[in-house]
């Protein structure tokens, strides 16, 4: 189906190109988002009598993302999950919990503007990507983790999907492992 852009979108074109796309994105995306006219003749008419008044617009809407970006970019949220010993999570965190943990910060993020390919499932930090407008784009820090005081210690840099062992404790399990292993030679002697 061809249609002519209102705005600018990815990878299609900019505001006033007549591109051709697929007719089920077009019939559910772009016309009722109103990103695009279907490319009539009456259309193209109306469109270059309103041309200025859809610049300006969308001039209008990329400065407010432009003034929001300026004061998220590099935000980071934490978000409190519950997760194994090896940092997985039992759940996962969406682009739903995102928008909610930065709009708890007092930002106004709407969940399609949170660019999350896949949904975080483990603990840790993660960068995620914010499309605010077509041609403004920030990245935020989502901090994942089983309780507050464990995320301030992941923002401080230590790494907690490692399990760590306390050298007391190590001593005693290589020493336990040792004691079975010379206990089950001495059983295996004693058979043969």
């Amino acid at each position: 189906m061809k249609v002519i852009l209102l705005e600018r979108i990815g990878k299609h074109g900019h505001i006033g190109d007549e591109v051709t796309v697929k007719d089920g994105y077009a019939r559910n995306f772009l016309l009722p988002q109103h990103k695009a006219l279907r490319a009539t003749e009456a259309n193209r008419k109306k469109f270059e009598v309103e041309r200025a008044s859809i610049e300006k617009r969308n001039a209008e809407r990329r400065e407010a993302a432009a003034g929001i970006a300026a004061g998220l970019n590099g935000q980071t949220v934490v978000i409190i999950r519950q997760a194994g010993e090896t940092g997985q999570l039992y759940g996962s965190v969406s682009s739903r919990d995102v928008a909610e943990a930065l709009s708890s910060a007092g930002f106004t993020v709407a969940r399609s503007q949170v660019v999350l390919a896949d949904p975080i499932k483990s603990v840790g930090l993660h960068v995620v990507p914010l499309s605010l407008h077509a041609e403004v784009s920030v990245s935020v820090n989502v901090n994942v983790a089983r309780s507050d005081d464990e995320a301030a210690r992941q923002a401080a840099g230590e790494d907690l999907t490692v399990q760590t062992f306390d050298d007391e404790a190590a001593a005693e399990f290589a020493a336990g492992q040792a004691e079975a292993g010379s206990a089950a030679a001495d059983a295996y002697e004693a058979d043969a």
